[in-house]
């Protein structure tokens, strides 16, 4: 027989719908976006002033793009990639990674969100002068629980990634800048994270290093793996996919990138330094 259900039983119900379809679309977010970002605010306090760094900023990133980040000094680019690599939380709104809110995250949590999940590399390449290639890319992986097997296979293997193969015993001293560089990309890729996060990768580097790197990404991106750039230097964003603009703590452009260059292509039309 057809019942009329209660209004405590339809309340309880509908919660329960409502649990799922929040459930289900998390999952389904998981799945395609690597980043989401809603109504994001941060405030820092300098003194006596108060600076509203971002201003309600929204973005989605998905598995496998290549973003790079540009602006201004002061238009809130830094800012939006320290809340990315869970340096910073935002003052308001929410920043999910993988479909896990980490706005509400403390220190220690965010710590190990960071190493399990993100890798960064710096305009400096921050290398251990008295410490070999294979020992630098391998130094992450000291704050897991993986053997030292596993450790120096997966050193290794991040070396060979970025065509160090033959590099491994070197110390930084014995490298050029671009070949640091590439030691700092390894090492940032040693604990397989989600996302790899560059602030002024090429900032310390030649034009055509420059290029080796960006050939280095792409390649990166090719098999897989999210980069999100911060650059100032307009066509080493044009490598990327996709181009987002910060002025005055806001998103003012957001566009893919036409004609995307291949930097394997474009180094075959620079000089070598020996030249």
């Amino acid at each position: 027989m057809f019942r009329v259900k209660s209004s405590r039983t339809i309340s309880t119900t509908a919660s329960m719908q409502s649990d799922n379809q929040s459930e289900i679309a998390t999952a389904k977010f998981a799945g395609n976006a690597v980043i989401r970002v809603e109504d994001v605010h941060k405030y820092y306090e300098l003194g006596e002033t108060r600076v509203h760094a971002l201003r309600g900023v929204s973005v989605e990133i998905q598995h496998g793009e290549f973003v790079a980040i540009m602006g201004a000094s002061g238009s809130g680019k830094s800012t939006f990639m320290n809340m990315l690599g869970c340096l910073d939380r935002p003052g308001s709104g929410r920043y999910l990674l993988e479909g896990i809110d980490v706005s509400k995250h403390d220190k220690k949590a965010l710590a190990q969100i960071r190493n399990q999940k993100i890798g960064f590399v710096f305009q400096g390449f921050n290398l251990l002068a008295r410490t070999t290639a294979l020992e630098n890319t391998a130094l992450p992986t000291l704050y897991t629980k993986i053997d030292n097997d596993e450790r120096q296979k997966r050193a290794i293997e991040a070396l060979a990634l970025v065509g160090l193969a033959d590099r491994m015993e070197h110390f930084p001293s014995q490298m050029s800048g671009g070949q640091q560089q590439r030691v700092a990309v390894a090492r940032a890729l040693v604990n397989h994270p989600s996302i790899l996060l560059a602030d002024e990768p090429t900032g310390n580097l030649d034009s055509r290093t420059s290029v080796e790197i960006m050939e280095v990404f792409q390649d990166l991106n090719d098999k897989g793996l999210t980069i999100v750039m911060v650059t100032h230097e307009h066509d080493i964003a044009q490598f990327a996919k996709r181009v987002i603009v910060f002025r005055d703590g806001k998103i003012r452009k957001d566009d893919g990138v036409l004609s995307r260059p291949r930097a394997s292509e474009v180094l075959k039309t620079l000089p070598t330094l020996e030249d």
